[in-house]
């Protein structure tokens, strides 16, 4: 790939926003199926928070005539959530659940490494954020296959954050969602189920989010630290200037 497709394809993602994506994908999704129930039956709460993802996803493919894979891992995890939730089980199909989704989105960033534009490029390299007019001109020709040999290698260590993601995942799930004696009565079943993902939900920061963000940071780091050796530039020069 030559400099000037590089900048093509910079230009042509400086409309998506990351941070949109997360929040109507898998913020706002989980939100409401944790918390629905208090309002509207399992079906429905399951129906609203499904439609956030399709909605997200059509309008995404209209507008940029493209799939969102961030609608479709949203889709399939709020999807199999409530699907759990309504056929009654729990325990370790909650565990396995709750593994597999980090597990699949570690899947999908480590085959993006070996495709034309790396998942890490889309979340670092953000034009949004990152001046990456800039970072490209500022790439001599004969360095363009270290920055795309660095993209790859911060890429695959970011999908390995994703398989500790899972393990972790797995372990505090396994431990949270215990058996529910299938005696009690459907409301209490639900009751004690809403009780174990909002548990999941609060242990999810500390024991998962942490951790993940400091494996993130270090890959950023490691990212920024690289782009500065190839081009010269500070970080600070490599930001978009507000």
């Amino acid at each position: 790939m030559n400099t000037e497709t590089t900048k093509s394809n910079a230009v042509t993602e400086k409309d998506e926003n990351v941070f949109l994506n997360i929040l109507f994908n898998v913020i706002l999704p989980v939100f409401i199926l944790n918390k629905g129930g208090k309002y509207f039956s399992p079906p429905i709460t399951l129906m609203i928070a499904l439609a956030l993802p399709i909605g997200y996803g059509i309008h995404d493919l209209i507008k940029s005539k493209k799939i969102n894979w961030f609608s479709v891992l949203g889709l399939l995890n709020v999807g199999i959530s409530g699907g759990l939730a309504l056929a009654g089980l729990s325990g370790i199909w909650f565990a396995i659940k709750e593994a597999s989704f980090p597990l699949i989105l570690g899947i999908f960033v480590f085959f993006s490494a070996f495709q034309e534009k790396p998942f890490i490029e889309k979340v670092f390299l953000n034009p949004k954020a990152m001046d990456t007019e800039k970072i490209l001109n500022s790439l001599h020709e004969n360095r363009l296959t270290e920055f795309h040999t660095l993209l790859k290698k911060a890429t695959l260590l970011f999908s390995l954050s994703f398989l500790i993601s899972a393990i972790l995942n797995f372990g505090l799930a396994y431990k949270i969602f215990v058996p529910i004696n299938p005696a009690l009565s459907a409301d209490e079943q639900s009751s004690i189920l809403n009780a174990q993902i909002a548990s999941m939900t609060s242990w999810s920061y500390p024991v998962i989010a942490l951790p993940s963000m400091v494996i993130m940071i270090l890959i950023f780091w490691y990212l920024a630290h690289g782009l500065k050796k190839l081009t010269g530039l500070k970080l600070e020069e490599m930001m978009i200037q507000k």
